[in-house]
């Protein structure tokens, strides 16, 4: 059974989400849940660290993209660091590393 840990660090119109384990169609609710939470208290600024981030297929990705849009149209902003592995390929792969602000691999 796949585990997803999401831990929030939040602040008053941003927040850092640190995802470890694996992002799939199981899990998908699971930060779906917590990043439509954060947008209606007001969070429209969110940073996702992936480093811990074993896998991702494509029901854990439309869930990064379906928020992307969300805050988008709120002039807010959805930047991903640590990417790599799985994430970083089908990220490359579909094209949609351009649909997120920032997409960096580099340390927060």
């Amino acid at each position: 059974m796949a585990d997803l840990n999401v831990e929030v660090e939040r602040g008053d119109t941003a927040a850092l989400v640190r995802l470890d384990g694996d992002l799939d169609k199981l899990t998908a609710p699971q930060l779906k849940e917590c990043l439509v939470r954060l947008f209606a208290e007001g969070c429209v600024r969110v940073v996702i660290d992936t480093r811990e981030l074993e896998f991702c297929d494509s029901s854990g990705l439309w869930a990064l993209v379906e928020h992307q849009r969300r805050v988008a149209a709120q002039a807010g902003s959805l930047r991903l660091v640590g990417v790599h592995g799985v994430l970083q390929r089908v990220l490359d792969v579909t094209g949609l590393k351009a649909a997120f602000d920032d997409v960096l691999r580099a340390e927060l």
